[in-house]
């Protein structure tokens, strides 16, 4: 290791963990009436971590983690999203925080993981509009001026890059339209002014750190047809370095805009929007990793706009194991996304997602015996080292995903990722007893040995 701190530790959502939904004031979110359905929960109750946080924050402090990464809920905290902020909400995070900080434990917090409030969705638009992109700055740095002094590590969109894909639609509150390109890119370019303005917010009135944050699956070339090469680079090109230029140098990818102009594709891009960008710095690029998969130029319609490459390209690679899930298991394709980005932008890079869903149902009695997950984390841990020692990159730290039994991204509690069972079901709440697995002790040796 070095000197400095390394960061072992764990993330989640709020509407994946929390629960709480109509408790202390909380607004309702577009998740909040989502209703469940053969494979998946409601999102009511999630594994009631507002009221058993306390007890989680004690299994990730045996375990011997040392940062937590969650989400401030935007509908928990402010009324409608844009209306009076509720001191009940900002209260529950700010004894959350202490709680963690009495363990030992730095926290790290997100401000948007897709939950937008329903009153915003379903009034605005979410994200497509530039009242929402108001209403999302004044949270943030609300936010900022309550908690900046103790919590030293931020990010402002879960997987921004998201936002560049067709997945846009579903996760920025848009509830009405025809889902065209152009609408693809506005969105896109709200979340950009946002997080860019929230950035240069915490560094012109705070000490405390923030970084973009992507989710960066490895996409192979199918083949070594130059037209599979090709595909990927773009994908590469519009999806991810579009949106790390802006985090490192300030400004869009060249090839990008190139594209906008000559498709004369409107952003709804205002005066003083690109200044904000350009103003832009980042402490630190953090990034989710689970997969790779690879591109099929061959399957791609002609004139697919880039952002759309891999739903009609993408395809299984041979040579690597799927989860049940259909996930591609690739500790060198983190390894190599490690590398793309420090090498390329030389700013510390930090995995803050990593793990392995799996089908799991405890027998009431003996710990589940996950040597998957083990097997998992350790391959994958053992790739970051080699990036590290071997190829030279600056790593900030590891956290796991879901690491305390959350709701799946698509609210399936059969898909556990973590090292400590919750016991419920989709459809039955049981007692929500928390208990720890094979990898629970597992990991607590390893960060054990690491922190020597």
């Amino acid at each position: 290791m070095t000197d400095k701190q390394f960061f072992w530790g764990n993330s989640v959502s709020s509407m994946q963990t929390e629960g709480g939904w109509n408790e202390d004031g909380k607004s309702l979110s577009v998740y909040d009436i989502r209703e469940a359905s053969e494979y998946a929960s409601d999102w009511h109750f999630a594994n009631d971590n507002y009221h058993h946080y306390t007890e989680d924050f004690d299994y990730m402090q045996a375990m011997g983690m040392n940062m937590y990464r969650f989400q401030i809920s935007w509908s928990r905290v402010v009324n409608d999203g844009d209306g009076s902020f509720n001191e009940a909400g900002i209260q529950y995070y700010d004894r959350l925080i202490d709680a963690l900080l009495a363990r030992g434990i730095e926290p790290m917090i997100c401000l948007y993981h897709f939950d937008m409030p329903l009153h915003l969705a379903e009034e605005y638009n979410g994200l497509m509009n530039k009242h929402v992109l108001d209403a999302f700055i004044r949270f943030g740095k609300e936010m900022v001026d309550r908690f900046a002094e103790k919590v030293k590590y931020w990010i402002s969109f879960n997987e921004q890059n998201l936002y560049h894909q067709p997945e846009a639609f579903r996760i920025s509150g848009y509830l009405k339209g025809d889902q065209t390109t152009a609408e693809l890119y506005q969105i896109a370019h709200n979340v950009m002014v946002a997080h860019a303005t929230i950035c240069n917010y915490i560094h012109e009135t705070t000490d405390a750190k923030i970084g973009g944050m992507l989710a960066y699956s490895e996409v192979y070339p199918a083949t070594s047809q130059p037209a599979d090469i090709l595909a990927a680079r773009k994908w590469d090109e519009f999806i991810n370095f579009t949106l790390l230029d802006c985090y490192a140098k300030g400004q869009y990818s060249h090839e990008m805009l190139t594209f906008i102009k000559n498709a004369q594709i409107d952003m709804h891009i205002l005066p003083g929007e690109l200044e904000t960008i350009r103003q832009m710095t980042s402490d630190f690029i953090s990034f989710s990793y689970y997969a790779s998969t690879t591109i099929n130029a061959a399957k791609i319609p002609a004139g697919t706009v880039p952002n759309d490459y891999l739903k009609f390209g993408g395809q299984k690679n041979p040579y690597i194991d799927a989860t049940e899930w259909g996930w591609q298991i690739d500790p060198l394709g983190f390894r190599d996304v490690l590398n793309k980005l420090y090498q390329r932008y030389r700013l510390p890079v930090f995995p803050i997602e990593n793990g392995i869903g799996v089908q799991e149902e405890w027998d009431g009695q003996n710990p589940i015996q996950d040597d998957y997950r083990i097997e998992y984390h350790q391959a994958h841990i053992d790739a970051m080292f080699d990036a590290m020692h071997e190829d030279g990159v600056e790593v900030l730290g590891y956290l796991g995903w879901g690491l305390i039994d959350i709701l799946s991204s698509q609210g399936d509690m059969r898909k556990r990722y973590g090292m400590v069972y919750v016991n419920r079901t989709n459809h039955d709440l049981k007692d929500m007893q928390r208990v720890p697995k094979k990898s629970f002790y597992w990991f607590k040796d390893l960060i054990a040995k690491y922190q020597c």
